[in-house]
C-alpha cells in the first residue's frame, strides 16, 4: 500500500502512534478479508470489512499527504 509513500511511511512509523496503529489495522483487515474470501464467508461480511479497510486506507492517505506538506517534502 503507498509505495510511493514509502519513505514518510517509514518516518510515520517512528514519530506518530496514531499512524502505527491505523496502519496496522488496516493491515490485519488486508489479512481478514483474505482469510475470510479463501473460506468463502458471508459476502456481507466481507463487504463490510472492505468498507472498513477503505476507511482506513483514506486515513493512512491523509495522514500522509497532511506530513508531508507540514515538512515541506
Amino acid at each position: 500500500m503507498f509505495h510511493e509513500y514509502r519513505e514518510e511511511i517509514t518516518e510515520l512509523k517512528q514519530k506518530d502512534s496514531h499512524f502505527v496503529k491505523v496502519f496496522e489495522k488496516h493491515n490485519e483487515l488486508d489479512e481478514k478479508i483474505q482469510e475470510m474470501e479463501k473460506n468463502h464467508a458471508d459476502q456481507f461480511e466481507i463487504e463490510k470489512k472492505k468498507k472498513e479497510k477503505l476507511k482506513l486506507k483514506d486515513e493512512v492517505h491523509n495522514i500522509i499527504v497532511n506530513y508531508k506538506k507540514e515538512n515541506n517534502l
